[in-house]
């Protein structure tokens, strides 16, 4: 905990003072990001500092695998899709982007089967993926492949959301997929038929 209070210190006495002004217009105005990101809890693949963004810039739904769960309005507990909404219909969001990585344990889990320890709630979450072993080939040796491809079925089950597609009908909103190279620190563009790095 003293490592992660130094931290707040630090950012108190160092990023504070400079960001001031930034943070108390957020606190009046409220906020009114631009951009939605749909990522991993993965610790490594931070979307704010992978896009390099500053506080109030990108609304940020993080869970295991990155993914975006189909439209299932049933009553039940949607984290997922209750962040999807209020990003494209209360903060009317532009950009909604996928941001997958290398080395997804999420991924991982849902193509060679989750650990032991966490058949509870990750081994049924990571099944909203499964159909991107078939579109990424089968073999769960091409992790890399599989990841593009959980990347690419995100964005298809975001557009089972009807405000989704509507806003995408309309022009009001643009869906983008990435992954992100841990090693490298290489962004790639994630499209229906190729994956191209950033430049």
């Amino acid at each position: 905990m003293d490592h992660l209070l130094d931290g707040y210190r630090r950012f108190r006495s160092e990023i504070w003072p400079a960001e001031r002004a930034r943070y108390e217009a957020l606190a009046r105005w409220g906020q009114a990001p631009g951009t939605m990101a749909i990522s991993c809890s993965d610790s490594r693949v931070d979307p704010q500092t992978v896009f390099g963004a500053a506080p109030g810039e990108i609304f940020v739904l993080r869970n295991v695998g990155g993914l975006a769960p189909p439209y299932q309005p049933d009553g039940r507990y949607h984290g997922a899709s209750a962040a999807i909404e209020f990003g494209v219909r209360v903060l009317e969001v532009s950009r909604l982007v996928v941001l997958g990585h290398a080395q997804c344990g999420g991924v991982r889990a849902m193509a060679l089967g989750a650990p032991p320890q966490a058949r509870d709630f990750v081994a049924s979450w990571v099944e909203i993926a499964k159909p991107a072993l078939s579109a990424a080939g089968g073999g769960a040796e091409r992790l890399d492949e599989i990841e593009a491809a959980v990347v690419r079925l995100s964005l298809a089950n975001l557009m089972t959301f009807p405000f989704v597609a509507e806003a995408v009908a309309a022009g009001r909103l643009a869906l983008h997929g990435f992954r992100f190279d841990i090693h490298s620190g290489v962004l790639w563009r994630v499209e229906p038929d190729a994956v191209r790095q950033v430049e």
